[in-house]
């Protein structure tokens, strides 16, 4: 009886036992699974940012898309120019070899609170409302540096253009003409974000000689901090298109005007821009 009741204990012993190593071994696997799953949680999320880190320096080098598919794919000439798909774009270019849509014009033209050297209130008095504010500034920085300048000619619509060219091109003929003025539909005046300046210092004249002034040179060094380019620097007509022309500021924001001026480009060449000015 005593050796029957000692296997009996010594079985629930055993049993016992048994069941606390099958929960040991069933903890244990549970812990390994689980730092397995976190090991692989750490790892995908370390994919996820070098991936994600990836994406952004693509995306800060890549240029916007509707100029970077131009560059690539399409070669405007004079005679056979590109059709702008930005037209709203404060980016938007336009030259010789792109123009604009057939009748486009800006939606949110305002007079900007500068002198003019006229009274009238002429369409050449507006241009879009952020770059009219953008010139207003400007104006304020400049006469605080003592400067005085002289707003010209901001708007022009593609009628007035063709008026301007055609008249042109009967006084001087159209080899000259297309030196200096634009075809309808491609002028930067169209953009409503380009305007002519001056000084009394120049008679209120648009010529070179205007780098020579203290107000030229002031528009030159500073244009880029309010968000204005010189959009036809001196010895680059054969990308522009156009003579030198330092009275001719064009808006294009505040980060690509400082990034154009000191890269000393245009913005065809910020861009990557190709074109035939030839044909």
């Amino acid at each position: 009886m005593k050796r029957l009741m000692l296997f009996a204990v010594l079985g629930a012993v055993l049993v016992a036992a048994g069941c606390q190593s099958e929960q040991t071994s069933q903890e244990q696997d549970t812990n390994e699974n689980k730092t397995a799953e976190k090991q692989t949680e750490n790892q995908q999320a370390e994919q996820n940012q070098e991936k994600e880190g990836t994406e952004k320096e693509q995306t800060a080098d890549a240029k916007p898309d509707q100029h970077q598919v131009e560059a690539d794919d399409v070669v405007g000439t004079i005679e056979n120019p590109v059709t702008v798909d930005n037209p709203d774009s404060i980016e938007v270019v336009v030259n010789k070899t792109r123009k604009f849509p057939d009748g486009w014009e800006p939606k949110d033209l305002v007079e900007p609170d500068v002198p003019f050297y006229f009274d009238e209130h002429l369409e050449k008095r507006k241009l879009r409302k952020e770059a009219a504010e953008a010139l207003e500034e400007l104006f304020a920085a400049s006469k605080k540096d003592g400067m005085e300048l002289v707003a010209a000619s901001g708007y022009r619509s593609e009628a007035r253009q063709k008026e301007i060219y055609e008249n042109n091109v009967a006084t001087q003929g159209q080899e000259e003409t297309d030196k200096v003025s634009s075809r309808p539909g491609r002028s930067e005046h169209q953009t409503g974000l380009a305007i002519d300046l001056t000084s009394a210092e120049m008679a209120l004249a648009l010529e070179e000689t205007f780098i020579d002034t203290d107000e030229g040179k002031w528009l030159a060094e500073h244009a880029h901090e309010y968000g204005f380019i010189i959009r036809y620097p001196e010895g680059k007509s054969d990308i522009t298109g156009y003579s030198y022309e330092p009275w001719h500021i064009r808006y294009v924001g505040k980060d690509l005007a400082k990034q154009i001026y000191e890269e000393g480009s245009t913005l065809e060449e910020h861009f990557q821009m190709k074109s035939d000015l030839k044909n």
